[in-house]
């Protein structure tokens, strides 16, 4: 039976869909270039359900325990999702999603790609990874610094099971959009850096930027993944409690 709250969806989900494709054709781009990852942090399994019956596919979660609560209550439904994972990765967490998520945007450490590799080597896979900058150099955030990240993804090249597909950043919580335009214009400039020093880049295209504040500004200096959760379900209850 559908959610009784679901109602307010078809509408939000129109209006982020709109403001993806203005955005695009400010930018001289094709909306279909833009990738849209709805997150679903604290959002039950029959509201993600009702999502992906107005046509959205992907999906992503902040915490692999929330991921594998879902993982089969949504993976049972006629429309399936791909899986992202976005939020802070540990290395003991990896084994439990590296079989469910089609990407990984929050590598941010040799040996949390190391552990990654080693995971996805066992089940035969080659798991797609996104590079996750500290663009603003934020204390509280993680991330490799900007000046590390051409180095850090010339160190993934050798490893057999990893595809870099690209860089990530979640910017600073700002009031103004177009405070960050400079962030993702630097994100855009580090991309192209390491597209030109290695030799295997054809794969690297992927600009993870932007969320419900600052999509739009994303778009316009290359973003080719947005990620919007409140922009979609609006305001929900944040769980603030550490992962084991």
């Amino acid at each position: 039976m559908p959610h009784p709250e679901t109602g307010y969806l078809a509408e939000n989900y129109a209006s982020v869909l709109s403001r993806i494709g203005e955005a695009a054709r400010r930018s001289n781009r094709s909306p279909s270039e833009i990738t849209l990852v709805a997150v679903t942090k604290t959002v039950p399994p029959d509201i993600i359900n009702a999502l992906l019956s107005l046509g959205a596919r992907d999906i992503g979660e902040n915490k692999a325990q929330e991921l594998l609560a879902k993982y089969a209550a949504v993976e049972a439904e006629e429309f399936r999702p791909n899986w992202h994972f976005i939020g802070h990765l540990q290395r003991n967490k990896v084994r439990q999603i590296v079989d469910k998520a089609a990407m990984i945007h929050s590598l941010d450490s040799l040996p949390l790609a190391v552990e990654i590799d080693l995971r996805a080597a066992a089940i035969n896979k080659v798991m797609d990874v996104l590079i996750e900058v500290n663009v603003a150099a934020e204390p509280n955030k993680y991330g490799v610094r900007p000046e590390d990240a051409p180095d850090f993804a010339e160190k993934l090249g050798e490893m057999g099971h990893l595809r870099l597909r690209g860089l990530m950043c979640v910017a600073p919580d700002v009031e103004f959009p177009e405070e960050n335009r400079l962030y993702f214009q630097k994100m855009r400039e580090i991309l192209v850096d390491i597209r030109k020093k290695l030799v295997h880049n054809e794969f690297i295209n992927c600009l993870s930027m932007g969320m419900t504040g600052d999509y739009a500004v994303a778009i316009e200096e290359g973003a080719t993944v947005v990620r919007i959760g409140t922009g979609i379900f609006g305001k929900r209850k944040i769980q603030t409690a550490p992962e084991n």
